[in-house]
């Protein structure tokens, strides 16, 4: 062959592979060699590719043209649990063609197909030119997520072009040295240097320079100028203890949702010897952001009417989003609207006490569902409940009412705040959901015991519950009897994961994604019902089996493979394909809603680009996997 023609033929190859990752992304010396080395192979229909009878696989294949099935062998269940389809741009053996061992899957061509071939001592000469692949092939999922975020980065650009972003590391926030004094400096001596510096804040650190306490401008009225306290009193007698520290480490996100969280107007920056390195405030992390955290704080705390608690929650959505936009992970996200959310709420439920006496009441609202497990999206209506203690002197009916007429006016308000109430009527204001923690604990029993259709479903939602307001010792009670219970009980959690393993991945046999399993919109998939909820059922039986007392999806996850001895590997991946899918369904919540439309979680999988299309793909592997593990532990 000439010169030209070979030219022509490793240019072809390389501009094909430059539309699929990694490719896309490859040094050019190491694409050269790959297009120089690769020769272009043909299958024809129903041919076996590679198989575990194959022996050790000597050649990574590309596949440039048709589909090809792959049946992993040795898996229990039906067989469309353990198929699935790849296409053009999807290299196949990789681990296999690494480890120089028998495939452990049959690669079988569902059409004609063409390939690309490279032997396997060409492929780890290539591993060695390209750092790109390298990664990829280690850490497949999460190198295309992290590319997939910075897809999302370039999309949104405009939108923070001039800002630094919540990623930022307190390292590039910190601009000052940190000042402080020890506990026993007087007081006057503090506020003097604080007014001379010009700063809102003083550290108070021990002889190890490790903070003890802090003590701000707000705190001269409150402690100092009001209860008439001596100047000349040490500055422990007044300071706040055990300020809220974060390693230095971290970024800005980390200090936002802390402060969303515990409701502090400064984080401390520590070592990792716990020694004072600098101080973030509210104003620091304001100029991070058009809407800012103290903004929205002060809106929440001032708010003296619904109206204004309305316009915070569209801050909080903003502010959400340009995190979306700078790249901010999903779980970081959703917990930082539900930490924010949260804040919310307890404001709506505060403004009501002060309509309604309930004093005398030991009681706690519950949250259940998304927001139970923070994790709640753009979209999201309300599930809440009421636990409260009767003693034998208390009208236990009277009580109730009492309780109701406050329940139904805070969800009428937090539906004005837009959390639409919810349509299965699962709030507060349900007399069914204003429940004694007797009564509580009872429902829970009938449920574990009798494991019916209807007491299955209702674990799903209310087994995910976590105190907002009032006494939360009550929830903690509910949870120890729940974990107690269900520990007890085998057969309900083996119901459970029959009940979690009926809602199959929307993988194809024959092609990439299963879209039709919702008549009234062809073309689609409910990443919430198909995708998020896969893994949120698995991780809720995981913990329940394993004394898991978390709620939040991640958090089981990685807390219940501790104790079920996974691989930390295996683990990473199910975290990484949830936080994707959630990325997923913030993404496109918030287009529709920019277009005017009621958010929802209808992705067309045919709009997604190559990247995200191929995270999906995996995504919904991890959640079979998963899947598969609950079918081995309780024989289904």
């Amino acid at each position: 062959m000439s010169n030209s023609a070979t030219e022509m033929l490793v240019s072809a190859t390389i501009e094909f592979l430059r539309s699929y990752p990694p490719f896309d992304r490859m040094e050019p010396e190491a694409m050269r060699f790959l297009g120089e080395n690769a020769r272009l192979a043909y299958y024809a229909k129903d041919s076996v590719i590679i198989s575990p009878e194959s022996g050790a696989v000597r050649v990574f294949r590309i596949l440039q043209r048709g589909k090809v099935q792959v049946r992993q062998a040795g898996e229990l269940g039906a067989v469309e649990h353990s198929m699935l389809t790849m296409g053009p741009g999807e290299g196949f053996s990789i681990s296999s063609v690494m480890a120089q061992r028998p495939s452990t899957s049959t690669y079988t061509a569902l059409s004609d197909i063409f390939c690309y071939e490279l032997s396997a001592d060409d492929f780890l000469v290539l591993m060695q030119k390209s750092p790109v692949l390298n990664l990829y092939c280690t850490q497949s999922l999460a190198s295309l997520l992290s590319q997939s975020r910075q897809q999302l980065q370039m999309q949104f650009s405009q939108h923070v072009a001039e800002q630094q972003t919540m990623n930022s590391p307190l390292a590039a926030i910190i601009k000052k040295e940190p000042i402080a004094v020890t506990p026993d400096t007087p007081t006057r001596q503090v506020i003097e240097l604080m007014a001379g510096r010009n700063i809102g804040s003083m550290i108070v650190v021990d002889a190890e320079q490790q903070p003890v306490g802090i003590f701000t401008q707000s705190d001269v009225l409150k402690r100092v100028v009001l209860p008439e306290a001596s100047l000349d009193d040490p500055i422990h007698s007044v300071m706040t203890r055990d300020p809220y520290t974060l390693p230095f480490a971290a970024n800005a996100y980390d200090a936002a949702l802390a402060m969303a969280k515990h409701g502090v107007r400064h984080v401390l920056a520590v070592d990792e010897g716990g020694h004072l390195k600098g101080v973030v405030s509210e104003r620091d992390l304001f100029s991070l952001q058009r809407v800012g955290l103290r903004q929205i704080r002060q809106t929440i705390d001032s708010a003296t009417s619904i109206d204004m608690l309305l316009l915070a929650s569209q801050e909080v959505r903003q502010l959400s989003l340009n995190m979306l936009a700078q790249g901010v992970g999903a779980e970081q996200i959703t917990q930082f609207i539900s930490a924010l959310n949260d804040t919310l709420t307890r404001r709506v439920i505060q403004i009501n006490l002060d309509r309604h006496d309930l004093y005398g009441i030991e009681w706690a609202w519950l949250s259940f569902g998304s927001e139970g497990r923070d994790e709640q999206t753009f979209s999201t209506d309300q599930d809440n409940g009421i636990v409260y203690i009767c003693t034998d002197i208390m009208d236990r009916e009277q009580t109730q009412l009492v309780l109701l007429e406050f329940a139904r006016d805070v969800n009428a308000d937090l539906d004005k705040c837009g959390f639409p109430l919810c349509s299965g009527n699962i709030m507060a204001g349900n007399p069914a959901l204003c429940l004694t923690l007797e009564e509580w604990e009872e429902k829970f029993d009938n449920w574990i015991r009798m494991p019916e259709p209807q007491a299955l479903l209702n674990a799903t939602i209310f087994f995910d519950f976590r105190p907002l307001y009032g006494k939360f010792n009550l929830a903690e009670r509910m949870r120890l009897t729940l974990l107690r219970h269900t520990r007890n009980n085998p057969l309900f959690l083996r119901m459970l994961a029959g009940n979690a393993v009926s809602i199959l991945p929307p993988l194809g046999k024959f092609r990439d994604f299963v879209t039709d399993a919702d008549p009234d919109h062809p073309g689609t998939i409910d990443l919430k019902k198909y995708g998020a909820r896969l893994f949120i059922d698995a991780a809720r039986i995981f913990a329940m089996a394993h004394k898991v007392s978390a709620t939040n999806t991640v958090q089981r996850l990685r807390l219940a493979a501790a104790a079920m001895h996974t691989p930390p590997e295996e683990a990473a991946a199910a975290v990484d394909a949830f936080n994707f899918i959630q990325l997923l369904r913030l993404r496109h919540q918030h287009s529709e809603q920019a277009q005017g439309r009621e958010g929802d979680n209808l992705i067309t999988p045919d709009d997604l680009n190559e990247v995200d299309r191929r995270i999906l793909k995996e995504a919904f592997r991890q959640a079979r996997k998963l899947q598969q593990r609950l079918k081995l532990d309780y024989q289904l």
